[in-house]
């Protein structure tokens, strides 16, 4: 699946007949972008690296992320741009944790105790982070302080609860969830209650993100019937407007996991990053 040819980081801007921009493009697996704070860069994952380049293109570099490896595509800023939260393994602690370090780059701190989670998102105020861990079959949210300490789950049961992203007034958490008995994008309060669906139609939907003003959701969706969050399929991203719950199709492409699996708006909230691939042909 990860040698399936061409990776591309792409942005495109909301506005109607936008056209996405290739930022760079590479015969390798990457993906999962997060846009900086002060709108110059990129970030993603290649090879269990954390890669920044420049939202103008050129060479990515790899960020200084000290002994952790095997970094996923669950990764992003603090609010204030300071921190990288980072899903990795290290050579002492084997499996997925949730690390924190400098954005610029540096010593990694373990934040989660337990293996198996993947970071999702920041509270607005920095001190809280959003997870999501496997078990028993299903999948589950759960936060944690930024220090670490316990953990509170604010999904439980036996489906999948995936991809939250908090909204920038902290009123909500959008998240998805086949709770419905399809995959739909939901949100709840960020203690977990109140959950509400959000998303109706025939489409396989994930990873909902909310831009930074909190006028504009963008999501994946899979073609009906689609199973689990696979790459290499034809998707596209969708833009809601949360004033209206209007829909329209930003873009279509070929994608899926890793595409828009973090926030990856722009600080302005303007465009969005994403990951496309280029199919190979069966041999």
């Amino acid at each position: 699946m990860h040698n399936s040819g061409v990776s591309r980081l792409q942005t495109i801007g909301i506005e109607p007949g936008s056209r996405p921009t290739t930022v760079y493009s590479k015969q390798a697996y990457f993906e999962a972008p997060n846009w900086t704070r002060d709108g110059k860069s990129l970030l993603f994952d290649e090879g269990g690296r954390i890669m920044r380049i420049s939202v103008n293109g050129g060479s990515p570099a790899p960020v200084d992320i000290g002994s952790a490896n095997k970094c996923s595509g669950s990764h992003g800023l603090s609010p204030d741009g300071t921190l990288l939260a980072i899903s990795c393994s290290t050579p002492s602690l084997p499996g997925s944790r949730i690390y924190i370090l400098p954005s610029s780059g540096g010593t990694p701190r373990v934040v989660t105790a337990n293996p198996g989670a993947y970071w999702h998102g920041w509270s607005p105020d920095g001190k809280t982070l959003i997870f999501t861990r496997s078990g028993q079959g299903s999948f589950n949210i759960f936060s944690i302080g930024v220090d670490g300490g316990s953990e509170t789950a604010l999904t439980t049961g036996t489906g999948t609860n995936d991809d939250p992203d908090t909204s920038p007034d902290g009123k909500y958490m959008y998240f998805n969830s086949d709770r419905s008995g399809s995959m739909e994008i939901w949100r709840m309060r960020p203690d977990g209650s109140s959950p509400v669906q959000i998303t109706f139609d025939d489409f396989v939907n994930w990873t909902a993100h909310i831009s930074p003003d909190g006028r504009w959701m963008v999501f994946l969706s899979y073609q009906k019937g689609t199973t689990g969050h696979p790459a290499n399929q034809k998707v596209s991203l969708r833009l809601m407007s949360l004033n209206d719950h209007q829909i329209r199709v930003l873009t279509a492409l070929i994608g899926g996991s890793g595409t828009i699996n973090v926030p990856s708006w722009s600080p302005d909230s303007s465009h969005i990053a994403f990951v496309s691939y280029e199919l190979k042909a069966p041999e």
